[in-house]
C-alpha cells in the first residue's frame, strides 16, 4: 500500500480530469464571437460550441426559445470547420477512454489494499490505466488546440441562412470551455505519468507472478 501512493493520486487527478472533459463537451461556449450587427444577435455576442450555436435575440426568432436561440450542427452541415467535428468525436473517445482507465486504476487500487500480491496483475492494471489516461488527454488536447488557434486567428465560418450568424466575427474570444479542457488535459496527462511509474515492492517472498 505505501508504493501505491502515486496511483491513489492518480486516481483522484483522473476522476477529476474525466469529469471537466464531460463538462468541456457541454459548455457552449468554446468560440466567443463579437459581431457588429444586433439586428438579430440583440447582445452582439455569439457562442459558438461543439454541438450548437446560440446567441440572445429579442426578436422571438424560434418557437421555444424566448430569448435564447440555438441551432444545433448537423452532419450534413458542410460549412461547419473540421476543427469542430474533430472536436465532436474526439472528445466522446475521450471520455469513453478516460472512464476504461478509471476502471484499470480501482482494479488496480483494489488489489493493492485488498492484499493481493500478484504482481503482474497489479502492475498490469496500472499500466493499462496509464496508457488510457494519456490517451484521453491526447484526445483533449487535439481540439482544444485546434480551436484555440482558430480563435487566435479570427477564422471565420460559413454558416447556412437557416443558423441567423455572420460569417466572420468583428472579433472573438476564447471561450469557457478551452480553458475547462487545457486543465482536463493536464490532470489525464499527470494522471497517466502517475499510473505508469508503480513498482511493485519485491521485497516479500510471497510475490507470485
Amino acid at each position: 500500500v505505501s508504493t501505491s501512493h502515486l496511483q491513489l493520486a492518480a486516481f483522484a487527478l483522473g476522476t477529476v480530469g474525466w469529469i471537466l472533459c464531460t463538462v468541456s463537451m457541454g459548455i457552449v461556449e468554446w468560440r466567443v464571437w463579437h459581431v457588429d450587427n444586433t439586428t438579430i444577435i440583440s447582445s452582439g455576442i455569439a457562442w459558438v460550441g461543439i454541438w450548437k450555436v446560440c446567441f440572445i435575440s429579442y426578436l422571438h426568432i424560434s418557437p421555444g426559445y424566448k430569448e435564447q436561440f440555438c441551432h444545433k450542427f448537423s452532419g450534413y452541415d458542410s460549412s461547419i470547420p473540421h476543427e469542430i467535428y474533430a472536436a465532436q468525436g474526439l472528445l466522446l473517445i475521450a471520455m469513453f477512454v478516460g472512464l476504461l482507465g478509471l476502471t484499470a486504476t480501482i482494479f488496480g487500487l483494489r488489489n493493492v489494499y485488498m492484499g493481493v500480491t500478484r504482481k503482474t496483475l497489479i502492475t498490469r492494471f496500472f499500466l493499462v490505466g496509464g496508457f488510457f489516461y494519456i490517451s484521453a488527454g491526447l484526445c483533449v488536447l487535439v481540439p482544444v488546440s485546434w480551436n484555440f488557434y482558430s480563435v487566435m486567428h479570427n477564422q471565420s465560418i460559413a454558416f447556412p441562412p437557416s443558423y441567423y450568424m455572420p460569417s466572420s466575427p468583428v472579433a472573438q474570444e476564447a471561450g469557457a470551455a478551452i480553458p475547462v479542457g487545457i486543465v482536463a488535459v493536464i490532470l489525464l496527462l499527470l494522471s497517466g505519468i502517475f499510473s505508469l511509474s508503480y513498482r511493485f515492492p519485491a521485497t516479500s517472498n510471497t510475490i507470485t507472478k
